[in-house]
């Protein structure tokens, strides 16, 4: 079932700016392109959603259809443990390194920023290789604070942050794809977020760069705590053309008990396996996920992996929520390169305080 309350957005935000506001539409060129993709609001017998109070019942069945393929989710931990381990302060910010429960027995050591100032405040879960450069501690002593501390960038814009890493390749539960169980840890760490006194649980939003813009859109898509979304290049539809948009890897979605693929490009000597081989085969891409966001914001940050043609794929998204009622919910910004940009940042971060951030 759809949450019942209505993302933070139009009444009581704060108005778009202009550093996000144009991204809302696709150039003239890709409006009203659908490309191939499968209609979303096309019931698996073929008959469509037609008032929009069908659409829970259109959505349950995506939803079933993920899970069934990609390994079913144990019970999303409402109460995770957090134990602080060591606090410092940053400027007005205090940076807690923090231990959290991301699975049954599964512990990893995050950074939790909260802001000055009294709460409580909206909160993003950030996803990145390594929680302390989205932080904003280098790789190396020494070395500049890095272009993807998301993390610290927000909690001086007034929000408590969470950096997890990345769980490449990692799974608890043997009958669950690894992207999956990333996002399951994901949505744990949302509770955990959600529960602090700081937070406001109906404020909180989730980013990731990379391997982490994949993890942030499974979790987002799969588990609706989150109020909204930034996936930044990770890739929002299959494409065996290009070697980064990696869904095929056995630490993404192609684990299979009965065979280990070698990693590497699609070809007749290394064929698809798992779950990316029984979605392929169904007809399911990406643009599904998507739909499960309806109607709760998202904005994709986009690069090399998320170039400028995938708005064809997000007019799918946009006519669903025309469907449901809703405007301006669907976002895409580009840039040439993978990395982000301080251009692309400013954009993210605007998108955040859109909808998150009540007006005053």
């Amino acid at each position: 079932m759809l949450r019942a309350e209505a993302p933070v957005g139009e009444a009581g935000a704060r108005p778009l700016t202009e550093v996000i506001r144009p991204f809302f539409a696709p150039p003239e060129r890709f409006r009203g392109q659908f490309g191939s993709f499968r209609d979303p609001m096309l019931f698996d017998d073929g008959t469509p959603v037609k008032p929009p109070a069908d659409w829970p019942r259109r959505r349950a069945e995506i939803l079933a259809t993920w899970h069934a393929a990609m390994g079913p989710w144990r019970e999303v931990n409402p109460t995770p443990k957090v134990t602080v381990i060591a606090t410092e302060r940053v400027d007005e910010i205090t940076r807690h390194k923090a231990s959290v429960e991301l699975a049954p027995g599964r512990f990893q050591d995050c950074y939790l920023l909260v802001p000055a100032g009294s709460g409580p405040f909206p909160a993003v879960l950030v996803i990145w290789y390594t929680a302390g450069e989205s932080a904003g501690i280098p790789s190396k002593p020494g070395d500049p604070v890095p272009i993807y501390a998301f993390g610290l960038d927000l909690a001086k814009r007034g929000f408590v942050t969470l950096c997890m890493a990345d769980t490449k390749g990692i799974s608890n539960d043997p009958g669950v794809q690894p992207l999956s169980f990333a996002a399951y840890g994901a949505a744990n760490a949302c509770n955990a977020l959600a529960n602090r006194p700081e937070v406001d649980p109906a404020r909180i939003g989730v980013t990731g760069f990379s391997m982490g813009g994949k993890t942030a859109m499974f979790a987002s898509c799969l588990y609706e705590k989150f109020a909204c979304a930034a996936w930044i290049d990770g890739g929002i539809v299959w494409n065996e053309q290009d070697s980064n948009a990696n869904y095929w890897e056995a630490w993404y979605l192609g684990t299979d008990a009965g065979a280990t693929r070698k990693v590497g490009p699609v070809t007749a000597e290394n064929p698809r396996r798992g779950a990316y081989k029984t979605l392929i085969e169904g007809g399911h891409d990406l643009h599904e996920l998507h739909a499960l966001m309806a109607p709760r914001p998202f904005l994709v940050s986009g690069g090399a992996q998320d170039p400028i043609d995938h708005w064809v794929p997000l007019n799918h998204a946009i006519r669903l929520y025309g469907f449901l009622g809703y405007q301006d919910r669907v976002a895409m910004t580009n840039r040439p390169g993978h990395y982000p940009t301080e251009e692309s940042n400013q954009q993210l971060y605007a998108f955040f305080e859109h909808f998150l951030v009540p007006k005053r």
